[in-house]
């Protein structure tokens, strides 16, 4: 075979990359439906999770919990379900990191159990990423519960501008739980952006009111999904934003208000 490295290159480099394009498609097709089929046999919580106390809001929990089915077409596609699967080795490298610094992090228990908690008759539980029982003086009084979250370019910015409490309302939620049931007085919230590996790190002091108020919660949205009771709607027009991005919106918009 001979090649032409003079001529037609115009017509060479288009089907190059047409055919990449289908390779890439034809591949992905594969790999999603795998990360698909993966979650489908995942058995789902018997629990309200801690993690998610903190959503805005009640009703959309109160589905959760009850398992009800999402609205057609809006379950977890391969491309979400490949950030959750990043999200994970994420994690493991900023524990790998501040290991290598000094900091004593422990994701593990002595039988290699994660850290948690059970309440409610085990209907409400949270799992922690770690906890840091020693480190270096860095103004922390250790030990101190340790989340990670891999965020995007945009979401990571508003964290460092805006603060845990108000940029990320749920994980504030859930660090506040978490540590009022592991009794301890301070989080470590460690946030990696995905887009340029930058660590962003904001102590969280425990705020016991808030822990309260938010255990409070907990227990009426278990009540409310054990008695087959739904909430009050979060808005009142389905136009409104946190309605629109929601897998449960025209079930909840059918019902009764």
């Amino acid at each position: 075979m001979i090649l032409d490295l003079n001529h037609g290159s115009r017509l060479v480099y288009g089907r190059v990359a047409a055919d990449t394009a289908n390779t890439t498609a034809r591949i992905n097709v594969h790999v999603d439906a795998a990360l698909v089929a993966r979650n489908r046999q995942q058995r789902p919580r018997d629990y309200l999770g801690g993690s998610r106390v903190g959503e805005a809001c009640a009703r959309k929990l109160v589905y959760e919990v009850a398992h009800t089915p999402k609205d057609a077409g809006r379950d977890f596609d391969g491309s979400i379900l490949r950030i959750f699967d990043a999200g994970h080795q994420f994690e493991a490298l900023s524990i790998r990191w501040l290991r290598q610094a000094g900091f004593d992090l422990r994701d593990r228990g002595t039988e290699g159990e994660q850290f948690g908690f059970a309440a409610a008759g085990g209907k409400l539980r949270g799992h922690a990423d770690g906890v840091i029982v020693a480190g270096p003086d860095v103004g922390i009084r250790w030990p101190s519960l340790w989340e990670h979250k891999a965020l995007g370019q945009k979401s990571w910015n508003d964290l460092v501008k805006h603060g845990l409490r108000q940029s990320k309302p749920i994980y504030f939620a859930q660090v506040q739980l978490y540590m009022a049931y592991l009794e301890l007085e301070v989080a470590l919230l460690t946030a990696l952006n995905r887009d340029t590996l930058a660590l962003h790190h904001e102590a969280v002091p425990f705020d016991a009111a808030e822990a309260q108020r938010l255990s409070d919660r907990a227990v009426d949205i278990l009540r409310a999904a054990d008695g087959g009771e739904l909430p009050p709607r979060i808005a009142q027009a389905r136009d409104f934003y946190l309605c629109r991005f929601c897998p449960y919106a025209a079930r909840c918009w059918e019902a009764p208000a």
